[in-house]
């Protein structure tokens, strides 16, 4: 069970994340909408698992916006200590996985159509 300090530094990090992504998709991303969709922070505040959904625009893949993601890694962890440098005292190290469940549930639904 996450403790009420995890569940407020997720949601931190969620929410400065999601903005930072709108932000910066048009420059680093290939103009991709990059959505921060769950965030899970280890107990000792120092691991941040960030699921996103992603939605590839101009003839780019998923994989290409996550081979994106993880090169840019460190410039958008520091963008976040910009961010919550006031909130946190350690930065997590921030780690990008793929959250399908949006692809889940549309193949679900088009199999209930048939």
């Amino acid at each position: 069970m996450d403790s009420t300090r995890l569940q407020k530094v997720a949601r931190l990090i969620q929410k400065d994340m999601s903005e930072i992504l709108q932000q910066e998709s048009s420059a680093l991303f290939l103009g991709a909408m990059i959505t921060v969709t769950k965030v899970k922070v280890s107990a000792d505040l120092s691991i941040a698992r960030l699921n996103v959904s992603i939605f590839p625009l101009r003839g780019k893949t998923i994989d290409d916006i996550m081979a994106l993601l993880q090169e840019k890694k460190a410039l958008l962890r520091m963008k976040l200590a910009q961010r919550v440098k006031n909130q946190l005292r350690i930065i997590p190290e921030i780690s990008f996985f793929y959250d399908d469940s949006l692809d889940y549930i549309e193949n679900i639904d088009r199999l209930l159509k048939e």
